[in-house]
């Protein structure tokens, strides 16, 4: 079985152009492909997880990957999948994020000379003189075609700025930048940048002829991956400063019976007549399928040590002999308790374990809050600076999620 094989029957890819020509590309490693990461935040989160894993897998087939910083392409903002428009971001802001992602990409791939490539289309889209642009790539789109893309379709009814309309030719530009600089004859991205991104392979074939093979891959990553990216309402990042090797591991844990051996199959690098034999497990069997998910996970991103001491904390959570030390933990001061206690809607969300105390307050009013061994059934409960001495106040939010709370 070939990668591209592989690939299919991982469940990864959902569309593609020139299928023979990229089967024979991806097979024969001879694909320089790219994936494109606008720098929204200073940590990559698990909906870019598919990408990475994707990238990791063809660069040991042998094909070359790019991983394009969006230096340019984030002070446009995509509108793909966006009720509203995003938040503008300061160049320091962008520049400081791209540092960030460059750092959590290097677990994954291997960058050097004849190697993968990190590239920032800041480079090139920066120095871009409208008219030249305009007249140059302006003529190779139709807005009637534009207006029908998918990446529009949600923004249309609630107004698409101009700013954002421009995106697709921006992300077109990329490829067509690429493919005549570095080589690069192959996009990847998730199913709903379908028509971003054949913008790009028209373009070339526009300017360039027909015979430019420039070929598009769309993976099913961001319509899954968003999904996996945020959990009760917080995104479950890869650095470990924003979510902690337990919880990364805790959220895979956590992941529904139906999802667990589609993660697996997509996610990991477990050979796929070991996935294969998972197909009919159910209960226990099954349990074991979602540790085997979060300890893989955890060690792709976070290296063996911390996957280990994650499984060992979480078994003994559930096995009733506790490690608070490896829980995620939050570190409050006396400002926090204020007259020397803090009430259980300020404590949750200081911890992070409710984005707001209307949230807090339905939890609390639902019982889904447990504090040390007792549940707690008013949301006039608090905690007094006596209460957090030695482990601290451990906290229990729903079934499955810990967390302790210390005094500094």
């Amino acid at each position: 079985m070939g990668i591209y094989e592989e690939l299919q029957a991982r469940g990864l890819i959902a569309q593609v152009t020139d299928e023979e020509q990229i089967r024979e590309l991806v097979n024969n490693g001879k694909a320089t492909f790219y994936i494109g990461f606008d720098c929204t935040a200073d940590s990559l989160h698990v909906g870019h997880f598919m990408a990475l894993c994707l990238m990791k897998r063809l660069q040991m087939a042998g094909n070359k990957p790019i991983a394009l910083i969006g230096g340019g392409t984030t002070m446009i903002g995509d509108p793909s999948g966006r009720n509203d428009m995003r938040k503008m971001l300061t160049k320091e802001d962008i520049d400081h994020n791209a540092e960030c992602f460059k750092r959590q990409m290097e677990r994954f791939i291997e960058f050097g000379e004849g190697k993968a490539m990190m590239l920032n289309n800041a480079d090139w889209l920066m120095n871009l003189n409208y008219i030249e642009l305009l007249r140059e790539v302006g003529a190779c789109f139709s807005v009637n075609n534009m207006l029908r893309a998918k990446c529009y379709e949600q923004r249309m009814e609630k107004g698409l700025s101009f700013l954002e309309f421009n995106y697709m030719i921006m992300q077109s530009y990329d490829f067509y930048h690429m493919f005549q600089t570095v080589g690069c004859n192959m996009q990847f991205g998730g199913d709903d940048q379908w028509s971003n991104m054949l913008g790009g392979t028209e373009l070339i074939r526009r300017k360039l002829g027909k015979d430019a093979h420039a070929m598009t891959i769309t993976l099913l990553t961001d319509s899954q991956g968003n999904k996996m990216g945020k959990t009760a309402g917080n995104a479950v990042w890869l650095d470990p400063n924003k979510t902690s090797p337990f919880e990364f591991y805790q959220y895979w844990r956590n992941v529904g019976d139906a999802d667990v051996l589609k993660c697996i199959r997509m996610l990991t690098f477990l050979p796929l007549e070991q996935i294969d034999e998972m197909a009919d497990w159910e209960g226990a069997k099954l349990n074991e399928a979602k540790d085997i998910l979060a300890y893989e996970l955890t060690k792709l991103v976070h290296g063996e040590e911390e996957a280990e001491k994650a499984r060992q904390a979480a078994r003994a959570l559930f096995g009733g002999g506790a490690n608070a030390q490896d829980m995620p933990t939050t570190e409050l001061t006396g400002d926090d308790l204020g007259s020397g206690e803090i009430n259980v809607l300020n404590l949750l969300v200081r911890c992070g374990l409710c984005a707001s105390k209307g949230e807090a307050r339905r939890l609390v009013q639902q019982g889904g809050i447990t504090v040390g061994d007792k549940k707690v059934d008013s949301i006039d409960a608090s905690f007094g600076c006596q209460e957090f001495t030695g482990d601290g106040l451990i906290i229990r939010k729903g079934k499955k999620v810990f967390h302790r709370a210390v005094l500094i």
